[in-house]
């Protein structure tokens, strides 16, 4: 990347979407314009989850990095956090492709929640049945 240049992209994940500014800097990561830490209280885990691309492609403290995450629960927007974050290094670094499709942060967890459909209680429970 050239200097002072930005890189955008988008993450999804259930309901949530992600968007990711990626831009030179010394490591410093912002959700929603709040330091990570502050925003992702569920713990450590959850954290090197979302940096896990970072990790992989040993970045760490060489870009600023910056979350729009709205939608879904907190597992939801961390797997669309750290599937914009593959997704931005994809285009800001050039050999970056390879290593994380290796990784799987690149495929897109198309898993979502089955409608309710109708004549019964959920998606698929349906009305108990007694013999008498």
């Amino acid at each position: 990347m050239t200097k002072g240049k930005e890189t955008w992209a988008v993450g999804r994940r259930k309901t949530s979407v992600a968007r990711v500014k990626l831009v030179d800097g010394t490591g410093k990561i912002t959700i929603n314009k709040k330091d990570i830490k502050e925003y992702i209280q569920t713990g450590e885990a959850k954290i090197e989850q979302i940096l896990a691309p970072l990790e992989t492609m040993k970045m760490r403290n060489k870009y600023d990095v910056y979350f729009n995450v709205k939608g879904g629960g907190v597992t939801g927007q961390v797997g669309a956090l750290r599937h914009a974050l593959a997704r931005v290094l994809t285009k800001a670094i050039s050999d970056a492709k390879p290593a994380l499709k290796k990784e799987g942060f690149l495929t897109r967890d198309s898993r979502m929640v089955e409608r309710k459909k109708y004549g019964l209680h959920k998606a698929r429970r349906g009305t108990q049945f007694s013999k008498r």
